[in-house]
């Protein structure tokens, strides 16, 4: 198999990840075991994050008697839905149409009655979508915070923890607002672990922590001064511990799925799932797997599925998925006595502020940057992995893909005595 080859191979799994975390999917399979309950009143179904048109569109087919529904989503991934109002709103970086999508859905919420069922469709990207500041905050001061957290090298769970201490429908603000209505959530995950207290900052389920360790948190990462004057005094007020009401939070689909049928599609080569947890800082994370793949013997996929974390340290445009490939492409010609080809994305198809859902790099990209003349080691010391990857047409690119189980990397490895 040539190194073109492989690299189509290692696209075509990245492909499967992509459609096995297909929301319409996901809710049609819960729903076969799980049908909707009745409703002595109407349903009011809330679609929230990446995936929302799509299974906001398959909920609906499966919902009778009256019906409310609202679905919000990022502005590249807007469709139509008969019977449904749609809400686009800015991701990650929250924008003043999400806050007035989050007010629709405190609007909605509040005309629930007892007789009356709430469906919570969750999927990635919902935190940012929907903010609801707190009271005594602004779009700005949240704006600011998400920014500040986005280059803080924080992980995915400890940036959502801050945020549900700054939102009134994060960690189960969204259930005070439906009360006294009950609430079905269907949850698709795109955090690795599946704690649904993290998708999506939990509208429907309890905080991951308390205020005082938010608080404590930000402190430790020494970034509390650089938030908004607002959201420190906030932070620092005593946390209302009323209890919350309950729900029926149902978890739909996630990456360890995607990793699966990744794994059944591999031709040629043994697949081996290394880990379904690869987190961390990307330069961590290059070496893990760099080492998994020096020690491989016979030509093997070794598949990965996680979230990992970069430290801004430059003005350039790229993203996690594209920074690890970027340091793979770097290291691996003097890592590897083999051929290999290494490929990390998104599932959602938009890694960072770009448009690209990560990078597809193999053992010859260093040479072809070189005869382009790309500093690569400079443009990766200035966070600028697009430009790199893009001078040598190295990108991944999908346009967005509906859905968001966190991303995926595959390793190609044929040792040369192979």
């Amino acid at each position: 198999m040539s190194i073109a080859e492989m690299r189509s191979l290692a696209r075509s799994m990245f492909d499967r990840a992509i459609s096995a975390a297909d929301p319409s999917l996901a809710v049609r399979r819960h729903l076969m075991t799980h049908p909707f309950p009745h409703a002595d009143g109407r349903w009011i179904a809330i679609a929230i994050g990446k995936a929302a048109p799509a299974m906001l569109t398959e909920a609906l087919q499966h919902l009778s008697g009256p019906v409310s529904a609202l679905g919000v989503t990022h502005h590249e991934n807007v469709q139509a839905i008969e019977g449904a109002e749609i809400m686009t709103a800015g991701h990650p970086v929250p924008d003043r149409a999400g806050q007035a999508a989050a007010e629709r859905i405190i609007e909605l919420l509040s005309q629930a009655g007892p007789d009356d069922r709430v469906l919570a469709l969750i999927s990635g990207g919902g935190s940012a979508l929907v903010p609801a500041p707190a009271p005594g905050l602004s779009l700005q001061d949240k704006q600011i915070t998400s920014r500040v957290l986005l280059e803080s090298g924080l992980d995915i769970n400890q940036m959502n923890l801050v945020r549900q201490h700054l939102s009134r429908l994060k960690g189960g603000g969204f259930l005070r607002h439906a009360a006294p209505a009950p609430v079905t959530a269907l949850i698709l995950s795109d955090v690795i672990g599946d704690d649904l207290r993290a998708i999506a900052s939990g509208p429907t389920v309890s905080p991951l922590g308390s205020r005082a360790e938010a608080l404590g948190l930000l402190k430790d990462a020494g970034i509390f001064e650089r938030l908004p004057q607002p959201v420190q005094a906030h932070l620092q007020q005593q946390q209302d511990d009323t209890p919350l009401p309950e729900a029926q939070n149902h978890l739909v689909g996630s990456n360890g799925i995607s990793l699966d049928a990744m794994h059944d599609g591999v031709r040629g080569f043994t697949p081996r799932i290394v880990s379904r947890s690869l987190t961390g800082d990307v330069a961590d994370a290059a070496g893990t797997i760099l080492e998994a793949a020096r020690q491989v013997t016979e030509a093997t996929a070794l598949i990965f599925g996680g979230e990992t974390t970069v430290r801004i340290r430059g003005t350039g445009r790229g993203g996690r998925n594209q920074e690890l490939a970027l340091r793979i492409a770097l290291a691996g010609p003097d890592r590897l006595d083999s051929d290999w080809v290494f490929l990390s994305g998104g599932t959602d198809g938009r890694d960072g502020p770009t448009d690209a859902a990560g990078g597809l790099v193999d053992a010859g990209t260093m040479d072809r940057m070189v005869a382009a003349g790309v500093d690569a080691k400079a443009l990766l010391e200035n966070n600028d992995s697009y430009a790199a990857l893009n001078a040598v047409d190295d990108l991944v690119i999908t346009g967005a893909t509906g859905t968001n189980v966190a991303d995926v990397q595959v390793m190609l490895v044929r040792p040369q005595s192979v």
